[in-house]
């Protein structure tokens, strides 16, 4: 543990799609609703929200709502070049979204990073963002190769709890 440090974190996945039809999934209001959110919008910076199917772009906002989770997440799009890098603000840290196609699959390696150190940091951001990018982004793969979500998306489970107990919310 010694090389260890709790400011950024890599997490790295093959999905048989091309990188133009990942990075919609990411920078459109309706490619996020298909595997990850229930209400996403991204608005410029002259406040007008982005048409569902139209890329974010640098400089826009974001607000997103999960299912099964009452708050939302507000943020900056930082970065964006319409096919294979996106970059934002994220849970008091920044996230990159990379794609690279190599031999008919795209590798999308996600980097968190600029995680304030601090305990609760740690714990919340670099753990949590963590486990959960790993999920997600296994969400993504299902979905994209198989048509197939891993995530409930009934509102039946809002406010439980013990959230963190379970994989798949």
């Amino acid at each position: 543990m010694a090389d260890q440090t709790w400011s950024t974190f890599r997490r790295k996945i093959y999905i048989n799609a091309p990188s133009g039809k990942i990075y919609w999934h990411w920078a459109t209001s309706k490619g996020m609703e298909t595997w990850f959110l229930r209400s996403c919008e991204y608005t410029d910076n002259r406040e007008v929200k982005r048409a569902r199917e139209e890329h974010a772009q640098a400089g826009d906002t974001y607000l997103w709502y999960w299912h099964n989770w009452a708050d939302g997440e507000s943020g900056i799009i930082n970065e964006a070049d319409g096919r294979t890098h996106l970059a934002f603000s994220f849970s008091g840290a920044q996230v990159t979204i990379d794609l690279e196609e190599s031999k008919g699959v795209t590798l999308v390696t996600l980097t968190q990073h600029h995680i304030p150190t601090d305990d609760r940091s740690k714990m919340n951001v670099y753990y949590g963002c963590g486990t959960g990018w790993t999920f997600w982004l296994a969400n993504l793969k299902a979905y994209l190769e198989h048509d197939v979500l891993l995530h409930h998306t009934a509102p039946d489970m809002m406010g439980r709890s013990d959230f963190s107990d379970f994989v798949n919310l």
